[in-house]
Order: C-alpha cells, then sequence, then structure tokens
C-alpha cells in the first residue's frame, strides 16, 4: 500500500520516529528488559518500515490488526509496513530487533529481497514459530549483523546486505513451510506478485483486468492462474483486502462511512455499504458497533 495515501488519523511511524530504534534506513537493537515506549502503548499505528524481533524472553499482549498475540519466548516477530498495531502493556523484553525501510530494500544489492515471502507476507501474519535449532542460527547470524553494523568502510554495506539476505531467507523458508501448502512454480510467483500489486493499488483499482495490465497477462490467463493456486477467484482477493482495509478503519478511527468509502476508492457510500454487507454480512455501522462492543 502507498503509505502516504494511508488514512491520516491512524498515524504512519517513520523508522527515525521510532524512540527505541530510530535510525535513518537500517538499525540492529539488542533488548535487554527494554519496556515499551509510552508514546506508542494502546496507540493504533502503522509502521513506514520492516521490524523484526527476536523475542527471547518476555510476556505481554498486543494486537496486529485486531488479533490479539500474547508475546511467547523464543518466537520470531514481524511487522510490514501496511498492518495496525496497537501494544496492548508495557512489559520488558530481551531480544534483538532489527529494522529497515522501503529505502534500503531499494539499494541495487537488495532489489531481490522485495519478493521474499516474509516480505510480501501474503498471508498478512505476524508471528513464526522457530526449533532450538532455529534459533541458534538466528543468534548467530544475529551477532555478525551486528559487528558489521558498527563496521564502516568499502565493504561494510555489502556484507550488511549479505548477512541480511540469509537471515530474510531463513526466515521466509520458515514462514513458507508454516503457511505455504503448495509447492513454489511460476503460476505460484504470478500469485504473490499479484497479491502484492493488490497491496499497493487496491485503493484505486478493483478489477482484475487493472491488475492483469500490470502484470502484462491477459485477465483470462489472471483468473484462471490465480483460482488454481489459490483456489478463490481473482476478484475474491481485491474484495478480502478491501474489507480488510474497511474493518481497520470502521474499527479504528471515527471517520464517516463517506469518508472511509472515499478512502478505499468508493465515490458512492450507498455503494460502499452494498459492497461492504454483501462480503461480511453486515452493514459497516453494524461491524463498527458490534466489534467495538465486542472488545470493550
Amino acid at each position: 500500500m502507498n503509505l502516504t495515501t494511508a488514512d491520516q488519523s491512524i498515524p504512519t511511524y517513520t523508522l527515525e520516529q521510532d524512540p527505541i530504534i530510530g535510525n535513518k534506513r537500517f538499525n540492529i537493537v539488542r533488548f535487554n528488559g527494554t519496556l515499551t515506549h509510552p508514546s506508542e502503548l494502546l496507540m493504533p499505528h502503522r509502521k513506514a518500515y520492516y521490524l523484526l524481533v527476536l523475542c527471547r524472553r518476555g510476556n505481554g499482549r498486543h494486537w496486529v490488526d485486531m488479533r490479539p498475540y500474547a508475546t511467547r519466548e523464543q518466537t520470531f516477530y514481524f511487522f510490514v509496513p501496511h498492518q495496525i498495531v496497537v501494544k496492548e502493556e508495557s512489559t520488558p523484553m530481551w531480544g534483538t530487533a532489527i529494522a529497515f525501510d522501503e529505502e534500503f530494500l531499494a539499494l541495487q544489492e537488495n532489489a531481490t529481497l522485495r519478493q521474499l515471502p516474509l516480505i510480501l507476507n501474503p498471508h498478512n501474519v505476524h508471528e513464526l514459530m522457530l526449533a532450538e535449532t532455529d534459533v541458534v542460527f538466528m543468534e548467530d547470524l544475529l551477532e555478525k549483523i551486528s559487528t558489521e553494523h558498527t563496521q564502516t568502510g568499502h565493504w561494510h554495506q555489502r556484507m550488511l546486505s549479505a548477512y541480511l539476505t540469509v537471515l530474510l531467507t531463513y526466515l521466509s523458508r520458515l514462514y513458507a513451510e508454516q503457511f505455504d501448502r503448495t509447492p513454489s512454480s511460476t503460476e505460484k510467483l504470478l500469485l504473490k506478485k499479484y497479491q502484492s500489486h493488490i497491496d499497493e493499488h487496491f485503493q484505486q483499482l478493483h478489477q482484475v483486468s487493472d491488475y492483469a495490465a500490470l502484470l502484462h497477462v491477459s485477465a483470462g490467463y489472471l483468473s484462471e492462474v490465480v483460482k488454481a493456486q489459490s483456489g478463490k477467484p481473482a476478484i475474491t482477493h481485491i474484495h478480502e483486502r478491501l474489507v480488510m482495509e474497511a474493518r481497520r478503519l470502521l474499527f479504528h478511527t471515527e471517520h464517516s462511512l463517506k469518508e472511509i468509502g472515499y478512502t478505499l476508492g468508493f465515490n458512492d457510500a450507498s455503494y460502499f455499504s452494498r459492497f461492504f454487507k454483501r462480503e461480511t454480512n453486515l452493514t459497516p455501522a453494524e461491524y463498527r458497533a458490534t466489534t467495538r462492543e465486542m472488545y470493550q
């Protein structure tokens, strides 16, 4: 999603604004009993950067896209830019965090990282379970990244990118093992690209043919591949992304239904309401009322 067009009532924090991890493009930070910064506590927000966290020890609870997570030890957590995060309580945590932004990914040596499952996050998840061997591998690699981050010189950026590539590739393999149920293929890659384009353009583009044009394939071929690879019609992926964002805005903001519909590319508020009810069996007003009552 283009973060510059995101709803302005839900703040988007840049990496430089992060009170603990702040840096221009990339940083790695060790947590030794670190507490959540008060400015983020109970404040719904998005991150304009990728945040990867290996939690060694700690507890607490936070929400990602209205789903609660109880922090678990020896678990890997990751945040991607479009998700809405709410930190519910400030509890000590021991672990390591890596943060980097889109500008860092745009560097030539990092360009291929954009297509990794962990970065695309097609399943909109947040948590990876780790075996002991996974923890040992990541601990060693994070130590190498931390050491290299303090270095300077001609090879510093290449070494840092190389280590990060290994880490994200390893984590993407875990991601695929835990969430993907079909082998990688040309068709699977097309599905991933389709989902990625939806994430970037769903506020402006609502038709399968629009995305087929971006991917340089026919709408018929795209629909056939997406249905075969995901089990769902191609248009359903667009509608699900629109509904997800509508739910976020209905729950986290006080915007009118007309304003939310306009943000999502619906020029007619009544059409937005009909669309939402068709997809969820609730009107937007009913959804807002029932979910807020549920989480009181």
